[in-house]
């Protein structure tokens, strides 16, 4: 197995040194962005604009300051994403580009241009044959695939089905249009632990398909509507959602993995994850529980697999904050992200992504001390 490289900065800010974002400049910059060819090219930004109410999203300083390198170096930076399939105001192409305005996502603030990459409909797509082992041809958003190169910027956190999210599900869950995250779902089905349910009814809030009701005081599944997205698992408070298999979780995983090659595919590409306010869920979410850890800096590397195989290193190297949802679990481990999950397994993402060679889960971390 290959080893790739990895570059690595704290968050540290001395008085009078660098700011957050020109730190950010300083890493790409001696991470190597320059080797890619911009100059003329579309360069998508492929990032996540966080669900209005949620605010541990990354601000726009962050894709301001690597939309500023990709220019230096001749390029044409636009910020992407695409829909989600669930409730929110990201369902579809309108709604989707006033939440990044709400959450101050325009090209006053950052420089370039947002652009939904599967269209208003979500339906916008294309399909990448790859012939993966769960995945033949994925469903990506056009405007990923139109742009000459693509640069993944990441928040690193927790996620409630996937363990966390970081550049692999950035890229393979967040480049897929509607259909393309159906397909990622579709071996999960959720059942409700009724002797535990209060009915309170969250989960009803969460569905986008109507797929959950409470009757006579219990909420239920019904399996021809759910189209498997895991929202009713995440929120319950009661933590009495599972999945019907024990092993859809694993799954997801490795489609997200298929989904980044598909999205890859063919492109010259570099890769930036920023670890910082760590919450145990998905930026989807219209709110954010505490950080299950402190922040601990930003990384980049042209290797997909690597840097998010680094990120997950260094985080399970913090203490856990105690009054969060890590701390606070029963579930005993020295593993922060399977402590606020316990039923998810992150590691199989990364080592199917090394399988199908998208990259190598084996690194050298050099960090960068310039402040």
């Amino acid at each position: 197995m290959t080893t790739s490289q990895v570059y690595f900065c704290n968050m540290r800010t001395l008085a009078g040194g660098m700011s957050i974002p020109e730190k950010l400049k300083n890493l790409i910059r001696e991470g190597g962005i320059a080797k890619l060819d911009l100059k003329g090219k579309f360069v998508a930004i492929k990032m996540h604009f966080g669900e209005p109410g949620n605010i541990a999203y990354l601000r726009p300083q962050f894709p301001a300051a690597v939309a500023e390198v990709v220019k230096e170096l001749g390029g044409r930076p636009f910020l992407c994403d695409c829909n989600t399939m669930y409730t929110g105001m990201r369902h579809n192409g309108l709604d989707h580009l006033r939440a990044a305005e709400i959450d101050g996502f325009n090209s006053a603030t950052t420089g370039c241009y947002v652009i939904i990459g599967d269209g208003i409909k979500g339906d916008d797509e294309v399909a990448v044959r790859i012939d993966c082992p769960l995945v033949k041809d994925a469903y990506v958003g056009r405007a990923l695939r139109d742009a000459d190169v693509i640069i993944s910027l990441s928040h690193f956190k927790g996620h409630e089905m996937a363990g966390f999210g970081g550049c692999l599900k950035n890229l393979g869950m967040g480049g897929a249009s509607i259909a393309g995250k159906r397909d990622q779902h579709s071996g999960s089905r959720p059942q409700v632990e009724e002797s535990n349910c209060i009915g309170c009814g969250l989960c009803t809030t969460q569905c986008a398909y109507s797929a959950v009701k409470v009757h006579d005081g219990k909420a239920h599944v019904d399996h021809a509507l759910c189209v498997g997205c895991g929202r009713c698992v995440g929120v319950c408070p009661q933590k009495t959602i599972h999945f019907l298999d024990g092993n859809e979780e694993e799954i997801l995983n490795k489609k997200i993995a298929e989904y980044a090659y598909a999205v890859l595919k063919d492109k010259p590409s570099f890769h930036v994850n920023v670890i910082m306010d760590v919450s145990p869920n998905c930026d989807c979410h219209g709110e954010n529980d505490a950080a299950i850890i402190p922040d601990v800096g930003m990384l980049c590397s042209f290797d997909p697999v690597a840097i998010d195989a680094a990120s997950a290193d260094l985080c399970l190297a913090q203490p856990v904050i105690r009054q969060s949802a890590a701390g606070e679990s029963a579930h005993h481990s020295h593993d922060c992200f399977c402590q606020a999950h316990p039923n998810t397994d992150w590691r199989s993402q990364i080592t199917h992504a090394e399988e199908i060679g998208l990259g190598s889960g084996k690194y050298l971390l050099k960090e960068i001390t310039k402040q």
